[in-house]
């Protein structure tokens, strides 16, 4: 009993972490499953041991997710609702390329989140499958590191601001940052946005 009264009394605070950078994300193309680069990798290195010890570690099933974790030194859970969006046909293929081919189904995409002219995942099904992980883990007492992706972390973001899912696009997270987002008697709160030390 006193064991279930003392986590109910920890604050619940978890880290997000974008995965380091990789060579798509350098081009401007929409992410797939891939391997972090070099430079990212030696950032990663750099960057161990500046995120507080935590109770638990969460990962995205993805490449780039695995190889962030294990260069910072933490061994996560694999969780698929933490999973790059699926962007379909887009992926690997860059912003400019995907404007001169198909500038009307790009258009569309970035106005409606609710559109997937690419045949992959829209970004209302995205934002709702991180808010569900997210309320499956809003009590959970103490510190817990998530490492993922840059749409799985914008997402979070509108979920806990209860922003609008056209606000998507006006969100920038870049590799290796830290977004923390907090909870009090499971209440969420955006409580900073920063990046690692490396």
């Amino acid at each position: 009993m006193l064991g279930d009264e003392l986590a109910s009394s920890m604050a619940t605070r978890f880290t997000w972490i974008c995965h380091a950078s990789t060579a798509t994300a350098r081009l401007g193309a929409f992410p797939g499953d891939e391997a972090i680069d070099e430079k990212g990798a030696a950032q990663a290195a750099a960057a161990t041991g500046s995120i507080a010890k935590p109770e638990r570690v969460w990962r995205s099933p993805m490449l780039c997710a695995r190889q962030t974790a294990e260069a910072l030194g933490l061994a996560g859970v694999v969780e698929p609702a933490l999973k790059e969006c699926d962007y379909g046909r887009w992926s690997g293929r860059t912003l400019k390329e995907i404007h001169s081919q198909e500038p009307g189904d790009l258009e569309t995409w970035i106005h409606d989140p609710t559109s997937s002219p690419h045949g992959g995942e829209t970004i209302v099904h995205l934002i709702r499958r991180v808010a569900a992980w997210i309320d499956d883990h809003r009590r959970d007492a103490g510190h817990t590191v998530v490492i993922t992706h840059s749409s799985v972390i914008r997402a979070a973001i509108i979920h806990v601001i209860q922003a609008s899912p056209s606000s998507f696009n006006r969100i920038d997270i870049a590799p290796l940052s830290r977004t923390i987002i907090s909870a009090h008697d499971g209440q969420l709160r955006l409580a900073s946005m920063g990046c690692l030390d490396v």
